[in-house]
């Protein structure tokens, strides 16, 4: 070696002494996540959004929650901003709401665990058709303040409880659900009004049941028609409909919940649309055709509302109709279909405009999401966006000014953006300017809209921004200080190439001390369910905080998207069709593959774990991937599709008669005598999703095989598992697990 390179030598090896005496102060300064400090009270290290935003009905107010204090002296006032000067005001003062509409009796920190619409948190208040007024549920009854007198009376007085309540469009009346049958309440006067009167456990009138806003996503079962003279409703007749037990087993006497739950290949419940006068008249029913096997999952009136759009769509789904329908006497013609050989997914993209003539429609039929514009006989006018990605859900349609609102993923899988197109067609703009994952809440008006926003390293803030997408208002910046005590290690996307050779988004975190000389573990996290992505640039909550912890112990942790859940579309996603676990597992295979490949990581120790989905997809990897996997972490996994409801399941795999080898090979129970490493499953015995009979199936063959998994089971607990108790004892459990045993 000649004297400059000596030199340069010597000179390298002392900046590589003088940033490792630099670094090793940072490392020795990062503070250690805990189990109990992700879990436990205090707190979220994902920071607090602003709860409750509501537009004005003429988009010129964006109200919200503003709470304050804690424990007794804790209060929640309502504020408003005035989106055009930015000023922010206080609406409504808590002492007048509680006042006027008691506070729920139920104790802090014990909401529900419920699945179906028991996702859905109910609004705590609504504004008036005018703006005039709001309108609060509390202990189940319906409170009415008038903002402009300052004034406010209770609407209704009952044990039993007002759900679902809804102002009729020109704000006179209030309707909602009571014992399974609809009511209206008169807001001048308070008196009340009997709708329907046959509804009970088994017939729903207006209510819906657990299975369609589970798998369907239809939040409502009813709907004023726009000039408030009548509504159509969904009534759901269950009594075919298995009642299945969720037991209490904390109770002295096993007090059990029947819960009316599908399974697949059995009796669904019979759905007809009915349409009745609020001021006396003939309860009308509409033609849906003679078959009642079938789903009717969303209801549309015409701005003219004297007609109707019901989609229709058989139990095989793979066949959707859009049927116009005459409320007056029922009968309808079906004006568009959508039919496919694997499946047709329900979406929300459907907008009728205002002459009652033209619809935006949303379409996978060239096996990608996009938006189409039709008249109302069903004639193609044009085809909005297209591409080679998704549209992920219309957001509004500006008609004064020609323009088409929607959420999409034209930039890039990793991210959702908002972009507008004009309805004379043209390439669509992008609107959001930051990278990341962005929910859209847009004014009625469409001149402004909020951007709910985050990246992986970075908890989501809020924004209030115009239409253009120029930034108009700092919502809730939602900086968590704290976080940067733990100094945590950056999300690297990257490829992975599938066995077919499709490029397979991934993502890894190495350890903060990370040492390419080294040989790691490794966790796979996945969820691997269709359609449904884990490789995403947005921030991942309490999981990805807990990853961190675990790197923080030295682990790399590990994603990939398997085809059918990369939001590569349709066309990607069917490949799983009458064949659950088999495709997905072997697209995580691919990422072991992978892994191994990489001179930093030690293949032999090398671990998985999801929920739900992620849960079925940790138990089949582990049985049907030899050693692949040392150890896995399962929650609430189905363990046998026999098991979970008919619209999901059936969706995919079929009706069971009509692929029973498809139904017993996707199974766990079926592989339960291959377990080879080590697995731990956590289930809740109330869990009404995805049944705790599910693991004690699995169990069973397992005692059968002679192999010895480790089983928590959480009593009384949900599919999320979620109060901070039982969270906080799961994964204390399931940190030592993988300590012990990767």
């Amino acid at each position: 070696m000649d004297f400059q390179n000596c030199k340069r030598a010597a000179v390298f090896a002392l900046l590589v002494a003088l940033l490792a005496a630099v670094a090793a102060p940072a490392l020795a300064q990062r503070k250690a996540l805990t189990v109990e400090r992700i879990y436990g009270p205090g707190p979220s290290l994902s920071g607090s959004l602003t709860q409750g935003m509501q537009w004005s009905p003429d988009g010129k107010l964006l109200s919200y929650l503003q709470r304050s204090g804690q424990g007794r002296e804790a209060k929640t006032d309502i504020w408003v901003l005035d989106v055009a000067s930015g000023e922010r005001r206080m609406l409504l003062d808590s002492a007048k709401i509680q006042a006027l509409a008691p506070p729920s009796t139920e104790p802090a920190g014990t909401g529900s665990q419920a699945t179906g619409l028991g996702r859905v948190t109910p609004q705590r208040y609504q504004w008036s058709p005018k703006g005039d007024a709001l309108l609060f549920v509390s202990q189940g009854n319906l409170f009415w303040f008038d903002l402009k007198t300052q004034e406010g009376k209770r609407l209704t007085s009952s044990k039993e409880a007002a759900e679902d309540p809804k102002f009729s469009p020109d704000g006179k009346t209030v309707s909602f659900l009571r014992s399974y049958n609809m009511w209206l309440v008169d807001i001048a006067t308070g008196k009340e009004a009997q709708l329907t009167s046959d509804g009970k456990e088994e017939l729903l009138n207006g209510k819906l049941d657990w299975v369609y806003p589970e798998e369907l996503g239809i939040r409502t079962g009813y709907w004023w028609s726009p000039d408030s003279s009548q509504i159509a409703f969904l009534q759901m007749d269950e009594k075919n409909v298995t009642r299945y037990p969720i037991v209490n087993l904390l109770t002295y006497t096993g007090e059990s919940e029947l819960e009316r739950y599908p399974k697949a290949g059995d009796a669904n419940p019979v759905v007809r649309v009915g349409v009745i006068p609020v001021k006396g008249g003939k309860l009308r029913w509409m033609d849906t055709g003679a078959e009642k096997d079938i789903y009717l999952p969303r209801v549309n009136w015409l701005p003219d509302a004297k007609r109707l759009l019901i989609q229709r769509m058989n139990r095989a789904q793979n066949k959707l109709e859009l049927i116009l329908t005459d409320a007056a006497s029922g009968k309808g013609q079906t004006i568009l279909t959508e039919e496919d050989k694997h499946w047709v997914n329900v979406t929300d993209d459907l907008y009728l405009f205002a002459d009652s003539k033209r619809f935006v429609w949303s379409s996978e039929r060239d096996g990608f999401n996009h938006l189409y514009l039709y008249d109302l006989t069903g004639k193609l006018l044009k085809q909005l966006t297209s591409g080679e990605w998704e549209v992920t859900s219309l957001v509004r349609v500006d008609e004064k000014n020609g323009a088409v609102y929607f959420n999409g993923a034209e930039k890039t899988l990793l991210e959702n953006h908002l972009y507008r197109v004009a309805l004379e067609g043209g390439a669509p703009a992008r609107l959001t300017k930051e990278d990341g994952s962005h929910g859209i809440n847009m004014s009625p008006d469409a001149a402004y809209f909020v951007d709910t926003w985050s990246t992986t390293m970075a908890p989501p803030r809020q924004d209030l921004l115009h239409a253009d997408g120029t930034r108009a208002h700092v919502i809730n910046e939602n900086k968590v200080a704290e976080l940067a005590e733990y100094g945590l290690s950056p999300m690297e996307f990257l490829k992975v190439r599938g066995t077919d050779g499709t490029e397979l988004n991934a993502s890894m975190i190495k350890p903060p001390d990370f040492d390419s000389s080294k040989k790691y573990s490794v966790l796979v996290y996945l969820y691997a369910g269709p359609h449904a992505q884990t490789v995403r640039n947005a921030w991942g909550g309490s999981n990805f905080l807990w990853h961190q912890l675990m790197v923080q112990k030295g682990y790399i942790i590990f994603t990939v998207d398997n085809k059918s859940a990369s939001g590569r579309g349709h066309s990607s996603e069917v490949i799983i069709h009458r064949k659950f676990g088999e495709t997905e597992l072997a697209d995580q295979l691919a990422g072991v593959a992978y892994l191994k490949s990489l001179p930093y990581v030690d293949g032999a120790r090398i671990g998985i774990w999801g929920w739900s989905y992620g849960g079925y997809m940790t138990c089949y990897a582990m049985l049907n991937s030899g050693d692949a996997y040392k150890a896995g972490f399962a929650g609430a996994p189905v363990t046998d599709w026999r098991q979970y409801d008919t619209i999901y399941t059936e969706r995919y795999m079929g009706l069971p008669k009509d692929n029973p080898e498809g139904y017993k090979q996707s199974s766990p129970v079926t592989h339960a005598a291959k377990l080879k490493g080590k697995l731990l499953i956590a289930h809740g015995t109330g869990d009404d999703n995805v049944h705790f009979g599910n693991t004690v199936q699995l169990m069973e063959e397992f005692i059968k095989a002679g192999k010895y998994p480790e089983i928590f089971f959480y009593p009384g607990r949900g599919h999320g598992i979620s109060d901070p108790t039982a969270r906080l004892h799961l994964f204390r459990r399931v940190t030592q697990f993988f300590l012990d045993n990767l």
